[in-house]
């Protein structure tokens, strides 16, 4: 059986004070040890805050992990970060290929951009959490599927997955990240089912093993029907992971739909 992992991504949100106070909120109200060990809970802030809501997490079950990193391991890459940087912070993760980064803020990251930060991500020992996801007119157009194909194909190209803490993917429909629409539970599994099955055909049995997070508006209320659906393994969330409830509520509803 998959752990699901719920990953917050604050984005550029939060100082460093109400980062420290959302991470005191979020361990306070989990509380209970069976969060931590049946959920996997990670939060991503920004790079600047890596090191100090590191020592806020340690103690705790709570992993951390980065938004982005650069593909080269050192050079004249000016306001870049290599993965061994991130890594030396204490992180588990790191974000790759986020929609954002590909559609607006990120230059337009291209597929081979976002392979070589996976391979990069990977020898410095990192978990990779790939984003993969479709826009509004390419779901109109009926090329969800396509899209989502050749996004995880590309990504692979010369990446080896022999274990699940090789790749988790997060299926983030673009035209839902921050717009307050939301896939329903049946295109979210639709979208989950086709990446393992392209996973299978790339990787072998080990797609069984891979997570496969959703995100895209997820928020307590609709928390349980999405996580319910048996190809979704947890939520990488946005906005609803900057405040400690109803981060914690999320956690707690996908806690309750392994029961």
């Amino acid at each position: 059986m998959r752990r699901p992992l719920i990953a917050g991504n604050w984005k550029m949100n939060l100082d460093l004070a109400r980062g420290r106070d959302l991470v005191a909120g979020v361990r306070a109200g989990l509380g209970s040890a069976d969060v931590g060990t049946q959920v996997e809970v990670a939060v991503c802030p920004p790079t600047i805050y890596l090191f100090p809501i590191a020592e806020a997490l340690q103690g705790s079950l709570i992993r951390l992990g980065a938004q982005d990193l650069y593909y080269e391991a050192s050079g004249a890459y000016t306001g870049e970060v290599s993965a061994t940087m991130v890594a030396e912070t204490g992180a588990k993760y790191t974000i790759i290929g986020h929609s954002e980064r590909r559609h607006t803020i990120g230059h337009l990251e291209d597929d081979r951009m976002l392979n070589l930060k996976l391979k990069a991500a990977h020898q410095a020992g990192l978990a990779p959490i790939l984003c993969v996801g479709e826009t509004i007119d390419e779901r109109r157009a009926e090329q969800t599927l396509d899209v989502l194909t050749f996004q995880l194909t590309a990504a692979l190209v010369g990446y080896g997955v022999t274990s699940p803490d090789d790749l988790v993917l997060a299926y983030e429909p673009v035209w839902a990240i921050g717009t307050g629409e939301v896939a329903t539970p049946e295109q979210a599994q639709e979208a989950h089912a086709h990446l393992r099955n392209r996973l299978r055909e790339l990787a072998g049995p080990i797609a069984d093993e891979v997570r496969i997070l959703y995100g895209g508006s997820v928020k307590p209320d609709n928390t349980a029907a999405i996580m319910k659906q048996p190809d979704v393994d947890g939520g990488l969330i946005g906005g609803a992971s900057l405040k400690p409830d109803s981060f914690v509520r999320i956690i707690t509803a996908t806690l309750a739909t392994l029961g």
